[in-house]
């Protein structure tokens, strides 16, 4: 069994949680589990994790929820959200320091890819920025 380190359902109406969404972060992966007959079980290994942000639209601020959306180089999930969630703010803290830390762990390092001026990528690791 995992240790979770955090868990949540996707909130609706009045920020209760009436959905067959389920979210769990253990120290080294994000489960998403959909689905009340038919069961959908993903997973996302932290490492994978390259941005986290948060989106908190008017309604969901009215109920202390939040949406956070995860870019992750994982094949099947992709771009990822994890929707309507209590103390966002916090998990996507939580999350952001666990995704350092399994990276750092893993001694995973990632490029920067940036365009120039012509249009054209260039990798540009962290010590090339300088030289801009």
């Amino acid at each position: 069994m995992v240790d979770v380190v955090w868990n949540d359902r996707k909130r609706i109406i009045f920020g209760l949680p009436w959905t067959f969404t389920k979210y769990g972060l253990s120290e080294d992966r994000i489960f998403i589990e959909t689905g009340l007959f038919n069961l959908g079980e993903n997973e996302v290994r932290l490492y994978r994790i390259m941005d986290v942000s948060l989106e908190r639209k008017f309604w969901q601020r009215l109920f202390g929820l939040g949406t956070i959306t995860c870019h992750s180089s994982d094949k099947t999930m992709g771009i990822f959200k994890i929707e309507n969630i209590k103390k966002p703010s916090e998990v996507k803290e939580l999350i952001s320091s666990y995704v350092e830390e399994e990276r750092s762990r893993k001694r995973v390092t990632s490029k920067e890819f940036i365009v120039d001026d012509s249009g054209s990528g260039d990798d540009i690791e962290d010590d090339d920025i300088d030289a801009l």
